[in-house]
């Protein structure tokens, strides 16, 4: 994994508004439409062409393929698992987790998810520019998912988003480049189990087969970034009923396992991300990052990336100076936030930038943003021409930083 040894280099966390072409195929394919494969391939082949040579343009160091070929951050999962099956909710099943709301700050702030949520910004171009009031303010959803069989993994996909992501790289001047992938708690996120003997069996059955996509990846001459905003959202919903101590042994156990679904892969071709979920809220019952920090430093890989930008998380800057973290390590802070259509000054770039390079060393920063731009492929943060506006603030304030560290 390349280092900032001459200038910051840049990033972002993975996912990023899909082109409309490929936002187009999916919405004819929701309304019922037979969309053939072969028109599906081509379109998402040339959708991750037109991404890639976007990042190329703005200058971003380490691009990745945008998740084009994923319909949701961990939905793909549907694709590529067997042993899982949707399901209409029947008396008696468990409330889904939902990790927005089912946390402390839930009672405190109903009033407001109950106004925010049906004018949730879904797709600006779609004809459903928002979600309807009807489908949403907090009702129960219809359908959920369950484990009924040993899990086992499909390459199919993976093998295609490696190859379309390749041929967009060939030809153009990057540093390196990753894919985002689901870790095993995030993975696991709202699906039941009802067939292995424990909720942690089934975790580890999870590690077990996604060590599949994660090797894939990495053997592909690629980096994986494991996606875990799951480890501090359902560590906040835990603490509604468990003792803290609790909470984190549990969660010890948990990287343990997760280093378990890594063995074989060098840790210089590991991102790990976490973050508080990507959602516009309130946000006052997060974890801190203090809590958090030694689980994350566990995790057998060379870089973290985590939110930094965002009005909850930028004073935890500071929380990286208090801290012993071992040698070469990389750090990847936010330092443009996702959840907002305010483009960050190039010049507050520069200096989040040099804030955490006066902690760690220059060498050891690449300027990155606080989580992914569109988790679903009709679900987006910003506007797109607001997104490109922010990675070219990334770009240029990582450029100022650079001049101030290096001269």
């Amino acid at each position: 994994m390349h280092r900032s040894t001459d200038r910051i280099l840049t990033s972002h966390v993975g996912s990023l508004i899909r082109p409309e072409s490929l936002r187009e195929i999916h919405r004819r394919r929701e309304n019922g439409e037979q969309v053939s494969a072969e028109e599906f391939d081509r379109v998402l082949a040339e959708a991750v062409e037109e991404i890639v040579g976007r990042q190329a343009e703005i200058g971003i160091d380490i691009p990745s393929d945008g998740e084009c070929g994923k319909a949701g951050w961990t939905a793909y999962l549907m694709k590529r698992l067997g042993g899982l099956r949707p399901r209409q909710r029947q008396e008696g099943d468990p409330e889904p987790i939902d990790p927005r709301t089912a946390g402390r700050g839930q009672a405190r702030f109903k009033e407001f998810y109950a106004a925010y949520d049906p004018i949730q910004q879904y797709d600006w171009s779609g004809p459903d520019f928002f979600r309807s009031a009807k489908s949403l303010a907090h009702s129960k959803p219809s359908s959920t998912v369950e484990c009924v069989g040993e899990l086992s993994y499909d390459d199919t996909e993976i093998k295609r988003d490696i190859r379309n992501f390749k041929a967009a790289l060939a030809g153009k001047d990057f540093v390196d480049a990753f894919l985002p992938v689901a870790a095993p708690e995030s993975a696991r996120g709202v699906r039941l189990n009802r067939f292995y003997k424990s909720d942690d069996a089934f975790l580890a059955a999870l590690g077990d087969v996604l060590k599949t996509e994660y090797k894939a990846i990495v053997d592909a001459g690629l980096l994986i970034q494991l996606d875990d905003a799951y480890l501090p959202c359902e560590y906040d919903r835990r603490l509604v009923s468990e003792k803290a101590e609790d909470v984190h042994k549990s969660f010890a156990a948990y990287v343990e396992m997760l280093n378990y679904a890594l063995e074989g892969i060098p840790e210089d071709r590991v991102r790990y991300h976490v973050c508080w979920g990507s959602w516009n809220g309130p946000h006052t019952s997060d974890v801190p990052l203090r809590t958090l920090l030694d689980l994350v430093l566990k995790v057998k890989a060379q870089a973290y990336t985590f939110e930094a930008a965002g009005p909850r998380h930028a004073h935890e800057y500071q929380v990286w100076g208090e801290v012993n973290i071992p040698d070469g390590k990389i750090l990847l802070p936010g330092v443009i936030s996702h959840a907002t259509n305010v483009v960050e000054h190039p010049e507050l770039v520069s200096m989040r930038v040099q804030g955490f390079a006066r902690l760690v060393g220059r060498e050891n920063v690449i300027a990155s943003t606080d989580c992914g731009f569109s988790q679903n492929w009709n679900h987006m943060r910003v506007h797109p021409q607001v997104q490109w506006a922010k990675l070219e603030a990334l770009v240029e304030g990582a450029q100022q930083a650079s001049k101030a560290l290096w001269g």
